[in-house]
């Protein structure tokens, strides 16, 4: 059996840009045994960029 773990990165509304360090996030959670599934950013805005991603981890549960 195995568990998962969505992690949302709110992007700025200007560019685009992660509000929060990414990298550090999928680092920090790899120490505590999660692996990187995906990073998901969802179409979701007026002009069709999204507004944040999810980064998945998962790790048996």
């Amino acid at each position: 059996m195995k568990k998962y773990e969505f992690v949302r990165v709110e992007l700025s509304s200007m560019r685009r840009r992660p509000k929060e360090d990414y990298q550090e996030i999928i680092h920090e959670y790899a120490k505590q045994g999660w692996k990187l599934v995906q990073i998901f950013a969802p179409s979701i805005d007026g002009y069709g960029a999204a507004a944040y991603f999810e980064i998945i981890f998962e790790k048996e549960a």
